[in-house]
């Protein structure tokens, strides 16, 4: 009897479960706008379900994350010629230094930055190939003095690299680049210009040591 009893408990249960299925959202997130977001839907005008455009790769975010605090890099765009080393003194060679290097920039709360640089400007199928790391005048100061010399002036080195703030106004950037201009920068490369992929050694590009051009 007590076996039949089971049985029929282990039946209804299986019976329930089949009519009754809830399903809960993934631990961490809230079904609202935010959410709907992060997987590219929106709501029409009458209330029905919109897909929006992928920001990123579906295969490799699946559920379009964002991790706002890695997404930084537009506090500040700095376009500068005379950031790419040419590798002769051909005029195909030199010609790299008047190639527009992109520098999309965070800041950070200790007064320095860290700029993603483009030579191709920021679509989504750019790829950076190297970092300029910013500091201020006091703490280049701070550096030993065997290192000072893989770091440049902005102040000296703004005009001759033709820098420009395009997102910004120009009393915007009247206003800014003063404060740039005390501050220092080094620029580490992984990537030269040309190459299919990152070949051989990331290496320190002296900008301050780079030859002139009109």
């Amino acid at each position: 009897m007590k076996n039949i009893m089971l049985i029929s408990v282990i039946a209804l249960y299986l019976a329930l479960c089949a009519v009754w299925s809830p399903t809960f959202p993934d631990a961490g997130h809230v079904h609202d706008h935010e959410h709907d977001h992060e997987h590219g839907h929106g709501h029409g005008e009458n209330g029905s379900s919109v897909d929006k455009p992928k920001l990123y790769n579906e295969t490799f975010n699946p559920r379009q994350k964002e991790y706002p605090n890695h997404l930084g890099f537009n506090d500040l765009h700095i376009q500068a010629i005379r950031h790419i080393r040419p590798e002769g003194k051909s005029e195909t060679e030199l010609s790299k230094l008047d190639v527009i290097v992109h520098h999309h920039c965070k800041a950070y709360d200790d007064g320095t930055l860290t700029c993603l640089m483009f030579h191709s400007g920021m679509k989504d199928q750019d790829k950076p190939i190297g970092f300029e790391y910013i500091i201020t005048a006091a703490q280049f100061a701070k550096l030993p003095e065997n290192e000072k010399e893989y770091w440049h002036y902005h102040k000296t080195e703004l005009s001759r690299a033709k820098a420009t703030l395009p997102d910004l106004t120009a009393d915007e950037a009247t206003k800014l680049l003063p404060v740039i201009s005390e501050t220092y920068g080094k620029v580490v490369y992984f990537w030269k210009m040309g190459d299919k992929y990152p070949i051989g050694e990331p290496f320190i590009l002296k900008i301050h040591e780079l030859p002139e051009r009109n």
